[in-house]
């Protein structure tokens, strides 16, 4: 079985698409020689700034004939039906055989399709591949036709074996396929010839060409890591850059240089990202101060002086880099120490969307929120409404328009340069997490307030003006949002009825939305954001707001309908984010579900205790069996009340009961139902829980000795009645019907 060996060269490729260029090669050439018929023991794919490589083990040396039988219409069938019979299946009619069947003599066609030699399919597949090729971006150059990412110099592709390798002719815009590749640039031009994968890939690398990108990495890091504890020093672990920088070089040569003095003191996140942003430098530091005192770059080649030309001129560029960086943060700091006020107002001609308004708009509705969610999370609400008022300050600073990943964590620095408290600080850093499911929440109080405000203020604003995330696109990251707000609720323990907060910040969007509505109008809207926050109930407050109103409010008649529906929407997205969220965590859809329609389900934290509760009883064999047995109790009732027409809820009377498990279940009910109360009362759903599921023993010992459907029409209406006092007990605690199974 010969092996096969392709190679792509050209000018240097993107580093950002180099990984996927070659798993799209090894994916679209094997699959291609699949559907050929060409099957293969093992594939491996390899790239550099240069050069994309396919390396095919165990192909098969030609693609095995094809024996298939298709059965035709009738030998007395309409000409037609046989004419097309013979063009489907590229026969003639000489070719055809006649056999015998249930409904007579039919026609069959055996088509032969015999194998074709390796190079031919490998030759047709490659063409193809190299002509439609996925580039996210490409090119064409001279006179040709072709597209890639850049000019295309050669292809090399081989079939070898035991007896040698052989070149597969093909030609694609006048590239014609060889058995040759070329070293490094620099180090060692010139091509040469390849007769497997093992001497090619031996081969370069006596010509300065490491082909494996994660040998390059391995060897980036291993050597940086070395010199850096050789000066007393640690890399900062960087591992986006460390691959991207293993797609710069063929030859990884690493060197190591220093950071003028005059911005050693800048902050080290500054430093960081501007040489990771302009240079692709790793930032090596101080374990003891934090400091970032040096950098690691890494050339494409050797040179006589050790690099010290390389790094002279790299410290030249860096030094001009850095010297706007310490530009920008000492003029920052100046306008930080002067209160922030001058960038705040700034945002005012920030639009943040252009139909919820500015920046400054959305940070007047924050601070509100703050303001009405500090006294719930346990905070000052002053110092909540100030951190809020200052958290996106730094948005106007020069440091985060020129790197905007810097936004919060400059903040943070320049709250502390204007003296401002600790708190205020870091909510500046903090409010805009938690960014994805792992991303540390926010400990502080102030923070989490802030946070909790930024979140609810955006997935409330796209809710009023309907721009909702639907099926897998969702540009303004909504999903993310609610699941930081999920995430910090759970993580505090903070026990927000959010049904309030959402009217709350829904009606002042509208304002926002009805700027136009007039002035007693949009005084109304005031007056019901107050009513809420005060009382907590929309439709009471604004009943209360309505009755104030002089004359027509159309404006207040139209909200009465849209907020709640909104605001009902919305938590509904959260309940499906807090699904996700808690299946990952071994908890079920339908348990939450069970839990979702009792009481306080806007209520995070209620809503995960009562679920966890119920999840660990439906672990026990208890707890699974009580479901069924509240699910045939739930069964038998409903099927006699649609056919009685009553409804049985009136209470059954222990008089009645003519067997000794019968009274046993009305004395276990009579001592449960009282204990699950008041444990409901407490929210302890576990005791909650726990008294449900011991009522699995009197209930299978009820239906297994008695007869729900007895002659005595007193006895079976009492049972009947029963079975109701069962279903309320268990529906007191979650509604079992939703659950599965």
């Amino acid at each position: 079985m010969p092996d096969l060996l392709i190679e792509l060269f050209s000018e240097e490729i993107p580093a950002r698409m180099q990984a996927r260029a070659a798993e799209d090669l090894k994916a679209r050439v094997t699959d291609g020689l699949v559907e050929a018929g060409l099957t293969y023991a093992g594939a491996a794919a390899f790239h550099t700034p240069r050069r994309l490589a396919l390396a095919v083990d165990g192909l098969l040396s030609d693609s095995p004939t094809l024996r298939e039988e298709r059965k035709g219409p009738r030998t007395d069938a309409p000409e037609k039906a046989i004419e097309g019979f013979l063009r489907g299946a590229g026969v003639t009619r000489e070719d055809l055989q006649v056999r015998d069947d249930k409904k007579g003599e039919v026609y069959f066609a055996v088509i032969e399709k015999p194998g074709r030699p390796a190079a031919d399919i490998v030759a047709e597949v490659l063409s193809s591949v190299i002509r439609n090729f996925p580039w996210p971006k490409s090119m064409r150059w001279g006179n040709s036709r072709l597209k890639w990412v850049r000019p295309l110099h050669s292809i090399l592709c081989i079939l070898s074996d035991e007896s040698g390798a052989t070149v597969v002719p093909m030609e694609v815009e006048g590239l014609s396929t060889t058995d040759t590749s070329e070293g490094h640039r620099f180090m060692a031009p010139g091509r040469f010839s390849v007769t497997n994968f093992e001497g090619y890939a031996a081969e370069l690398k006596r010509r300065s060409v490491i082909l494996d990108a994660q040998e390059r990495a391995d060897h980036i890091w291993q050597d940086a890591t070395n010199q850096a504890f050789a000066a007393g020093l640690e890399v900062v672990e960087d591992k986006g850059l460390l691959s991207e920088v293993a797609g710069l070089v063929e030859w990884p040569v690493v060197l190591m240089g220093e950071i003028g003095a005059d911005f050693l003191d800048l902050p080290p996140e500054v430093l960081q990202t501007s040489m990771k942003e302009h240079q692709k430098f790793f930032s090596v530091k101080n374990p003891k101060t934090g400091r970032i005192e040096r950098f690691i770059t890494v050339a494409n080649r050797e040179t006589r002086d050790d690099g010290a030309t390389i790094l002279a001129g790299n410290q030249k560029v860096l030094a001009a880099r850095l010297s706007d960086a310490k530009f920008f943060w000492e003029n920052d700091l100046r306008i930080a120490k002067a209160g922030m006020t001058a960038w705040t107002e700034q945002l005012t001609n920030v639009t943040f969307h252009n139909r919820l308004g500015s920046q400054a708009e959305r940070i007047d509705r924050i601070a509100a929120l703050a303001r009405d969610l500090a006294p719930v999370m346990g905070a000052d609400a002053d110092l909540a409404e100030q951190a809020a008022r200052l958290a996106k300050a730094d948005l106007s600073s020069e440091m985060v328009y020129e790197f905007p990943e810097l936004q919060g964590l400059m903040g943070r620095y320049y709250a502390e340069a204007a003296g401002l408290p600790d708190a205020v600080a870091a909510a500046a850093q903090d409010h805009y997490s938690p960014l994805g499911p792992t991303d540390a929440v926010p400990e502080a109080a102030v923070s989490r307030i802030v946070a909790l405000a930024d979140k609810i203020d955006t997935l409330t604003g796209f809710w009023a003006i309907d721009e909702k995330p639907t099926g897998s696109k969702d540009p303004f990251a909504l999903r993310r949002a609610a699941l930081g707000v999920i995430r910090i609720l759970l993580d505090s323990q903070a026990r927000l009825p959010l049904d309030q907060y959402f009217d709350l910040q829904l009606v002042r969007h509208n304002i926002k939305l009805n700027d136009d509505a007039g002035d007693t109008q949009l005084s109304a809207l005031k007056a019901l954001v107050d009513e809420i926050a005060e009382h907590g109930v929309f439709g009471a407050a604004l009943r209360a707001i309505r009755d104030k109103v002089d004359g027509e409010a159309p404006l207040l008649a139209r909200l009465e309908t849209e907020v709640p529906d909104a605001s009902t929407d919305l938590l509904s997205f959260f309940h499906d984010r807090l699904k996700v969220h808690l299946r990952d965590e071994g908890l079920r859809h339908d348990v939450i579900d069970a839990c979702l329609a009792r009481p306080g389900s806007d209520d995070i934290v209620l809503l995960v205790a009562r679920a966890q509760a119920l999840g660990a009883v439906l672990k026990t064999e208890d707890g699974e069996n009580l479901v069924q047995g509240f699910k045939r109790a739930n069964n038998i009732l409903g099927q006699a009340e649609e056919k009685d027409g009553v409804a049985y809820e009136f209470g059954a009377d222990p008089k009645f009961a003519e067997d000794p498990t019968e009274t046993a279940l009305f004395d276990a009910l009579t001592d449960a139902k009282p204990r699950i109360d008041a444990a409901l009362a407490a929210e302890d759903f576990a005791t909650a829980m726990s008294a449900m599921a011991g009522l699995r023993g009197p209930i299978d010992a009820f239906f297994e000795a008695v007869q729900i459907n007895a002659d005595n029409d007193v006895v079976r209406r009492n049972r009947l009645n029963l079975l109701s006092t069962i279903r309320s007990t268990c529906l007191s605690v979650a509604d079992l019907t939703r659950l599965e199974g």
